[in-house]
């Protein structure tokens, strides 16, 4: 696919860090170089971070009436081993320290609250009535394994934004049935799109009402579970179109080195998203949060349009109705980068915050580009899923006794030991290529699941 002009090239299916003011790509190079941060991987974890320091704080403002949020679903994908965790870790390490110094700062005053009501209780009756104290309310940026009623409640108290992190992806989606059938997975597919969050259910003591929700999500999942993630209606109901899949092409897992990462890596990161989190929210009356708008540049939004007609058009030629699905989506993500570029080269002091910039929605066509092709990928494997299910037995234990890689000569082996001649194994490759196998060189394979 040709870019339209102006637009940044990039390297095939590699993460286009070039789209990061300098600091940021100086915190990947050197994770990457010192800790084996992969860069797809750090990268993505960086742009979630980024999302959920601004929050509700910032809009992105498309025209009167479309205001989008930085909201992100991310999934991280790759074997065990490959080093999926840590750079999560890191990059959300920010956001960790602020919820625990808002724990401890919790504590002591839900001590003191519970000191004033026991005291406000025995005066009870007493000629001098004393105001009440106000209670306190937890301050949270992340949560982990929660009930949407409970994610709601704190969500109530947090108006600026939430994320969820899930260490495996595949457990938050199996719990999605695990009261009502659907009602979660509803739930998920509403708050994508930052709307409103409304509990007021029987039993509940006390009802909630978010006028704008905003929930960024995050995860990992095994390359050998993405079938499953595939399964049920996720894929007819728009929700697996939500998720950019971080998948590194031939990932693997590395040897330690002797690199030392510099003292003031994570300072320098820290202080960035402290620079986002420290913005004080503008309420309304009501307590409802007024975001900062940033409208497009005409420069930008000439660029914008130019690339979403791209997009129309390779989603009215495109066959896969799961890939026209994806492909919808990343309209609304690009107008989401394009936002988180804007303010993370602002906090970088590499632009201002005033309005949104051709620079920024440059580089998020790049981030967006990379996300299409990360998203053919997962839909190849889930394609090849349902062909190997569909194999008879003898063609099914053959694919399962291959090694990963593979030449024509060593699957023949394989084959005969299974009594399956070579003109038979041959016509099974020539069959299967593209859909469970994927030619590496010539007279070379690999397998796709």
């Amino acid at each position: 696919m040709i870019p339209p002009d102006n637009m940044p090239e990039q390297q095939e299916d590699s993460f286009p860090i070039s789209v990061f003011p300098e600091p940021i790509q100086e915190i990947i190079s050197e994770t990457k170089a010192c800790l084996n941060y992969p860069t797809d991987y750090i990268a993505s974890a960086i742009c979630f971070t980024l999302s959920v320091g601004i929050g509700n704080n910032f809009v992105a403002k498309v025209k009167e009436g479309w205001d989008e949020r930085a909201i992100l679903y991310m999934a991280i994908i790759g074997r065990s081993g490959v080093n999926k965790s840590h750079p999560l870790s890191f990059a959300m390490q920010p956001l960790f320290e602020l919820d625990m110094n808002s724990s401890v700062k919790y504590q002591k005053e839900r001590k003191e609250y519970d000191r004033l009501m026991f005291a406000s209780r025995k005066e009870k009756g007493s000629k001098e009535e004393k105001e009440l104290p106000v209670e306190p309310v937890l301050k949270k940026f992340i949560v982990s394994d929660i009930t949407p009623e409970r994610l709601i409640t704190i969500h109530q108290d947090n108006k600026r934004g939430i994320c969820l992190y899930v260490d495996e992806l595949m457990s938050w989606l199996k719990n999605f049935n695990r009261y009502n059938s659907g009602s979660e997975e509803q739930f998920w597919l509403s708050v994508f799109s930052g709307k409103p969050i409304i509990l007021d259910r029987q039993g509940n003591k006390s009802s909630a009402f978010i006028k704008h929700s905003f929930i960024s999500v995050i995860g990992t999942i095994q390359k050998g579970l993405l079938k499953e993630l595939a399964k049920g209606e996720r894929t007819e109901n728009g929700f697996i179109d939500r998720i950019l899949f971080v998948f590194p092409p031939n990932l693997k897992k590395e040897y330690w080195n002797e690199c030392e990462l510099s003292t003031h890596i994570a300072p320098l990161w820290e202080s960035i998203i402290r620079k986002l989190t420290d913005i004080q929210c503008t309420t309304g009356e009501n307590g409802e949060l007024i975001p900062s708008k940033l409208a497009f540049s005409t420069e930008a939004r000439s660029l914008l349009y130019k690339w979403q007609h791209m997009n129309t058009d390779l989603c009215n030629t495109e066959s896969d109705d799961i890939l026209v699905g994806v492909y919808s989506k990343l309209d609304i993500y690009i107008i989401r980068f394009s936002l988180i570029l804007q303010l993370v080269r602002w906090a970088c002091d590499e632009a201002e915050r005033t309005e949104i910039d051709q620079t920024s929605v440059e580089g998020a066509i790049a981030i967006v580009e990379y996300f299409r092709n990360s998203a053919k990928r997962v839909q190849e494997i889930t394609n090849s899923s349902a062909s190997l299910e569909q194999l008879p037995t003898d063609k099914s234990n053959l694919y399962n006794a291959l090694p990963m890689e593979f030449t024509t000569g060593e699957g023949i082996k394989i084959a005969q030991k299974l009594n399956i001649s070579a003109d038979a194994f041959k016509r099974f490759l020539a069959d299967k290529k593209g859909k469970l196998f994927e030619n590496v060189s010539h007279g070379s394979y690999k397998k796709m699941i």
